[in-house]
């Protein structure tokens, strides 16, 4: 992305969490390759092609330093993942996502790029994790005109409301009760300024689809999707933590790794799974 381009939309979620920064590392980790499984199987989901470490400029990072990350690369291949009309009008083939991610915690740049539209579609999604309830204004340092068109919004993993379709009671954060940690249930409005620890992730997307006649309709789609996943995620991660609390950082890459082989075969096989729009 031309870093002096200003995207179609700019918008920051900001999730608060009860935990550290640290602990967010692992859990983040986790769930990503447990949620991964959960949106793979026959023909469909998520494709590892790399994932390895690197010392590198990440692109786009502001700071143009060189930083210890985690790149990986991975194709998502979506149909059944996309609403019909966009199915309806989409050439065989182009239903894929390309995912290019350079983890270097506590900062991360994800960017989604699709072969068929080339430049005129893009996610790129910048993530900083800082201690705190979400109340630092610019934490990822934009230009003015970026900025100025920045939305803000925080999701609230307690209070927000929850699809029907999407609750699960085990994943509900108000009923929630770590035996490792002792955290939970969390209920009641305000309840970040009562944790310790606390974090809030920071996550800013640039999104742009540039189709005539579409675009609108499908940016609103992609933020509408966007929020949702990271509620879901968000809840479901902390739920978990009894799972992941323990784990390090190798425990982490070795999951990975079988995640990994996992995928491969849940998508020769298997029903498709995961969240599907119609």
């Amino acid at each position: 992305m031309d870093p002096n381009h200003v995207s179609s939309v700019i918008k920051e979620y900001r999730v608060t969490l009860p935990m550290s920064v640290e602990e967010y590392r692992i859990g983040q980790l986790y769930g990503v390759a447990e949620a991964s499984k959960n949106e793979t199987g026959r023909g469909e989901g998520i494709e590892v092609v790399t994932n390895e470490p690197r010392e590198e400029v990440i692109p786009g990072e502001r700071s143009g330093a060189t930083m210890k990350c985690q790149y990986t690369y991975k194709i998502f291949h979506l149909s059944s993942k996309v609403p019909t009309f966009i199915r309806s009008l989409a050439p065989t083939g182009s239903l894929e996502i390309h995912e290019q991610s350079w983890n270097a915690y506590p900062y991360c740049r994800t960017v989604y790029s699709n072969h068929y539209m080339k430049d005129k579609f893009h996610i790129v999604i910048e993530t900083r994790h800082e201690p705190g309830t979400g109340d630092i204004d610019n934490v990822h340092n934009l230009p003015a005109n970026q900025l100025n068109k920045r939305v803000v919004e925080k999701i609230d993993i307690v209070n927000d409301p929850c699809r029907q379709v999407d609750y699960k009671e085990e994943e509900d954060p108000t009923k929630f009760k770590s035996e490792k940690t002792g955290r939970g249930p969390i209920q009641g409005s305000g309840w970040e300024q009562t944790q310790d620890p606390v974090m809030t992730c920071y996550k800013l997307y640039h999104i742009e689809f540039q189709w005539f006649g579409l675009q609108g309709k499908v940016e609103s789609v992609i933020v509408k999707t966007v929020r949702r996943l990271l509620f879901n995620f968000n809840r479901q991660m902390f739920c978990w933590i009894d799972k992941w609390h323990s784990m390090t950082i190798e425990d982490i890459r070795a999951l990975e790794d079988q995640t990994k082989e996992d995928l491969g075969n849940m998508r020769s096989n298997g029903e498709v799974r995961g969240m599907r729009e119609r």
